[in-house]
């Protein structure tokens, strides 16, 4: 669908866009609209050529909606140690929820197990590592609870 219906409509504005550029003036906000969309063209047009990709970042912008809403309380963190591990802790909970995982059970799993965790296997522990073993365990539980 991608092939047949946005490729042409893309080679068309591709060139309507070159053509347009010989006649705005060289430093208008349009002539550097044009010269920033013809620069990154390819990214562009990527997803015309793997079906996997997106056409937007609709789901990234989604997934960070929630930092930029707080963005004001984090003036007082504390100490630019404070914002660091807000960060991760935002990019964990984001994460599990790209991987399908409540973010509280995630959570739970992690702590539960920390402590006896040998530390160059942490990774071991990461959403992705555990998405299986946890989406288990809640279709376990709603089985029970059926």
């Amino acid at each position: 669908m991608r092939q047949a219906h946005a490729v042409p409509l893309l080679n068309a504005f591709h060139q309507w866009m070159i053509e347009k550029l010989g006649q705005v003036e060289k430093k208008s906000e349009l002539a550097g609209a044009f010269h920033y969309a013809l620069n990154n063209w390819d990214a562009l047009v990527r997803y015309t050529q793997d079906g996997r990709l997106d056409i937007d970042n609709n789901a990234a912008e989604r997934s960070i909606r929630g930092m930029g809403v707080g963005r004001r309380n984090y003036l007082f963190f504390g100490s630019d140690s404070g914002g660091e591990r807000a960060a991760i802790i935002y990019a964990l909970i984001e994460t599990c929820k790209l991987n399908q995982i409540d973010p509280q059970c995630y959570l739970q799993y992690v702590l539960e197990r920390i402590a006896d965790h040998p530390i160059n296997r942490i990774e071991e522990l990461l959403p992705w590592n555990v998405a299986d073993k946890l989406n288990s365990q809640r279709q376990g539980v709603q089985a029970l609870a059926a």
